[in-house]
């Protein structure tokens, strides 16, 4: 069988293929646009520049399919599900065709069909209220640029909302509650840059500019203190790079990277609009903000005078509603990383129900009752527990109860309240109830017209499935939802995992997740993968996972940590690696060997490290932090020089991730000394990177160095290329060929 050519394994120079068998658009009773101000942005041109363009609505031709897929998976997965006006269909995303894709069908019965054929991915779905259109965000080709589209029930209509522009992003917020709009974040381009630098000028730049021969600065250069700097060329690296008119321009080595000169790519901040999806009304801007990092818009109040957006950088989240007369903010509260949808206005827009760790080591349930203007009167906090995350918040569509789910340890926990029980104040509750679950994680609540649930679970069993319910009701699996049985081939039950404790060196209580081999005694020690998570604000939990399943079919332990970072442990231990902190995470990664050899049993001779991203990271610096350790590592689309990285990455991914990582200009020091690259020397073992050729968030040229740093120093090293995807691996025969590659490299090295 002929391989595609960009699915590679290569080390920079040489290739080897692997084969794998019109009245202004508003809300009712909501602002006039004439009147409105938009803040946050600096005057004159310079803002002007920042703000995105209105989008303007591209119609499609339909791309609707068969009730099946042409080509449907064995076992296929359902997630994202958003039910219509009364709750008796629903639109979701579904792989049985092998590539994530925008479904619609009965929550009754299998009669399903198949909205946009299109290869682009989809991740996110919204119904609008109601129901006449479907709201939806894919990716072209894969890569992490998206764009907001939007389409009729029937599969009709089909059209871009925004995003149509390959040069910008676009992403998907709430619905007006009378459908007449939906919110869309747009993402300006960013300037042609080549590494931090525009391309070369006519004539060369003026000798005191400081930047290397042949670069100018962008014309649109400015300082931007406090905020991340974005870089110049790769650090370690001397190549060419070409003008838009085809000649070369030569990039110098910087050598001593404290000695370049700083440059900013133009990130055009970050706009919201509300836009009509008939097209008979223009895009209002609801506010712009430069530099930002994330902006969604969570929820719009049912007159339509206020809306709750979520903001700001990793670890620095924050809760803001906003008056949309004059775009005047009102009130302002931290809240934690995860689900970005963080709260809701009660029917009235008397009281704002808020998920918010502000003031606390875990997020809770907080009641924010709210003056005429939008003003906080006062906060409560209404629903909480010691030791664990209110980690998803879901109101129904009448606004009288909430769905919260915890997250205990990893697992989660289910409960309903009445928001508005009889003779209490508006912004206090009922009691809650327990919702008993079939499997062990929720990852989303959406209401499904009166008095019912739609959630999508996933569990170590089980391929993510849509359940629905009414209210006191156990819950019913859809029929088009994934059987157990089809999770694996017959014969080769999936592991479940059991917990694992330990405390790291510095006394800080670790833990995480052992999967155990089948056919092996109890204390036969086994070659054994250490599996790092990425975020690295994520968790890892106890779910279905194919790479797990293939590894462990080969014979292969798995010990899968939350290292310090993680969410699930409270906000101290999300905190714990910012900065120099995140050297005491590579001791992390060295601890839970240890402990994989006391408690698995890991064989102490055969271990090797694997994560992907900020894991991909982690499994960079722990082969040259700890050479000794493992015999080998996959390392899936990691940074490997955090100078490179925010060279090159997305400018609102740079602003988020100067808070956790480092500022690239003040700790330059810093995140040099944190980079796996400043310590390339050290590296003993073979590696296997992995990276998709789309990836913008972590560009495929970080594991691109390091392999050839390695290879240059005689060290075995490979990179295998995905074609089409990005920094999420999403298609079927992609996923399926990286689980191979992974697992036959494990195997040959540990073996």
């Amino acid at each position: 069988m002929a391989a595609d050519p960009r699915n590679q394994v290569t080390d920079g120079r040489n290739v080897r293929t692997v084969h794998d068998s019109s009245p202004p658009l508003a809300p009712s009773g909501a602002f006039d646009p004439a009147s409105a101000q938009v803040q946050d942005g600096p005057p004159g041109d310079r803002y002007d520049a920042a703000r995105a363009a209105a989008p303007e609505p591209v119609a499609l031709p339909g791309a609707g399919g068969p009730r099946d897929a042409v080509t449907r998976l064995r076992a296929h997965g359902c997630w994202y599900p958003s039910g219509d006006a009364d709750g008796t269909e629903t639109a979701f995303i579904c792989d049985r065709g092998g590539v994530p894709q925008l479904w619609a069908g009965s929550v009754h019965s299998d009669d399903v069909r198949l909205l946009d054929s299109s290869p682009d991915p989809v991740k996110e779905v919204s119904w609008s209220p109601d129901g006449r259109w479907i709201a939806y965000t894919t990716a072209p080709g894969g890569g992490e640029h998206s764009r907001v589209l939007c389409v009729r029930p029937d599969g009709t209509g089909r059209r871009i909302l925004a995003g149509a522009d390959p040069a910008s992003s676009a992403y998907l917020g709430c619905w007006a509650h009378d459908g007449s709009s939906v919110a869309v974040t747009v993402a300006a381009p960013a300037a042609p840059v080549y590494g931090g630098f525009t391309a070369a000028a006519p004539t060369p730049p003026e000798p005191a500019d400081g930047y290397p021969t042949g670069l100018r600065r962008a014309s649109d250069w400015a300082e931007r203190d406090g905020h991340a700097t974005l870089l110049g060329p790769a650090t370690h690296d001397a190549a060419p790079v070409t003008q838009p008119g085809g000649s070369p321009v030569v990039v110098a080595s910087l050598g001593d990277s404290s000695a370049a000169a700083p440059a900013t790519r133009r990130d055009g901040g970050l706009s919201v609009y509300l836009i009509d999806p008939d097209g008979l009304a223009s895009p209002v801007l609801l506010t712009t903000e430069t530099h930002a990092a994330s902006l969604r818009v969570c929820d719009i109040s049912h007159d339509g005078s206020l809306a709750l957006l979520r903001r700001g950088p990793r670890g620095r989240r924050e809760a803001v509603v906003r008056r949309t007369a004059d775009s005047a903010i009102t009130f302002a509260m931290p809240v934690a990383d995860g689900d970005p949808w963080i709260g809701r206005f009660s029917p009235d827009g008397r009281t704002l129900w808020l998920r918010s760790n502000a003031d606390r080591e875990y997020a809770a349930l907080l009641a924010v009752a709210l003056d005429p203007d939008g003003g906080a009167r006062d906060v409560s906090v209404v629903a909480e527990r010691t030791g664990s995350d209110l980690e998803l918040l879901a109101l129904a569509h009448d606004g009288r109860t909430a769905a919260l789910a915890w997250n205990v340890q990893g697992a989660s926990e289910l409960e309903l309240v009445e928001t508005f029980p009889a003779a209490r104040a508006p912004d206090r509750t009922g009691p809650l109830r327990p919702v008993p679950l079939p499997h062990e994680v929720v990852t989303r609540i959406t209401p499904a017209g009166t008095g019912r649930l739609l959630l999508a679970l996933s569990g170590s069993q089980r391929r993510p499935g849509v359940w629905w319910a009414h209210e006191g009701v156990s819950l019913l699996r859809t029929p088009w939802s994934s059987q157990d049985e089809d999770a694996v081939p017959p014969g080769r039950p999936p592991v479940r995992p059991v917990p694992l404790r330990l405390t790291a060196r510095d006394g800080l209580p670790l833990g995480g997740w052992y999967y155990r081999a089948p056919g092996r005694g109890p204390d036969e020690p086994a070659p054994c993968v250490i599996h790092l998570h990425g975020g690295p604000e994520e968790q890892e939990r106890p779910v279905f996972s194919p790479l797990y399943h293939e590894l462990v079919g080969r014979g292969l332990d798995i010990f899968a940590p939350d290292v310090r970072g993680s969410l699930g442990h409270g906000r101290s231990f999300v905190d714990a690696d910012l900065g120099a902190g995140r050297f005491a995470a590579f001791d992390d990664v060295a601890d839970c060997a240890a402990h994989a050899v006391v408690a698995g049993p890991a064989d102490p001779t055969r271990l090797a490290v694997m994560g992907r991203s900020y894991g991909g990271y982690l499994t960079f610096a722990s082969a040259v932090w700890h050479p000794d350790l493992f015999r080998t590592g996959v390392a899936v689309c990691g940074m490997s020089d955090f100078l490179t990285f925010f060279a090159g990455t997305e400018p609102w991914i740079a602003e988020s991730a100067a808070h956790k990582y480092g500022h690239p200009e003040r700790d330059r020091d810093l995140l040099r000394s944190l980079s796996p690259m400043s310590r390339i020397d050290a590296l003993r073992v073979p590696l296997l990177a992995v990276h998709g050729e789309h990836d913008t968030n972590v560009p495929p040229g970080e594991s691109q160095q390091f392999v050839r740093a390695a290879r240059e120093r005689g060290v075995e090293a490979e990179l295998l290329t995905l074609r089409d995807e990005g920094h999420d691996f999403l298609r079927a025969e992609n996923r399926r060929l990286f689980r191979r590659a992974a697992a036959d490299w494990l195997e040959r090295h540990l073996y």
